[in-house]
């Protein structure tokens, strides 16, 4: 199964200058569950903001460059299809990002796990719509913002009709 994980403001922004634009604690501990002892995709943009790899996770880093060098027990792939056919069929993988990897892998995938951070924010990397004739809301779950949470955020996970 091919899963979508995202951050997207109400605006479907992302992220600016290749950094997440808000910190929600209960979203990384989401994503974190998540994606724990999965294969995860990414641009290498995205893997870059990482300070280092993500523990009791297979980095699959799709770079056009050459001659990058990814750290050990990371994969490399030249394209999205190509990281996915380095990934186990039977098990679910993340695609994590950034917002050219999502627009690609969009029409492609089985599940989406979104948060829909209730807010509009100045960014230059975007989530694609979600074409709603494609996709059914079969999950939501609203948090408040708090001391630890700048922002309202809803948990939201789609499936492909």
């Amino acid at each position: 199964m091919l899963t979508i994980i995202a951050a997207a403001s109400e605006n479907n922004a992302l992220g600016k200058d290749n950094q997440l634009v808000w910190h929600l604690p209960d979203d990384f501990k989401r994503f974190k569950s998540l994606t724990s002892g999965h294969f995860i995709v990414m641009g290498r943009k995205t893997f870059e903001s990482f300070p280092k790899p993500l523990p009791n996770r297979t980095h699959v880093i799709i770079t056009r460059q050459k001659d990058y060098k990814a750290p050990e027990g990371c994969l490399l792939a030249s394209s999205l299809q190509e990281a996915i056919d380095l990934c186990p069929k039977e098990e679910e993988v993340f695609i994590i990002g950034g917002g050219e990897i999502y627009k690609q892998s969009i029409e492609i995938a089985d599940k989406i796990d979104l948060t829909r951070v209730h807010t509009t924010i100045n960014a230059d990397t975007f989530f694609p719509e979600i074409d709603e004739t494609k996709w059914k809301l079969v999950f939501e779950e609203f948090h408040s913002k708090d001391e630890k949470h700048e922002y309202d955020f809803t948990f939201l996970t789609y499936s492909r009709k």
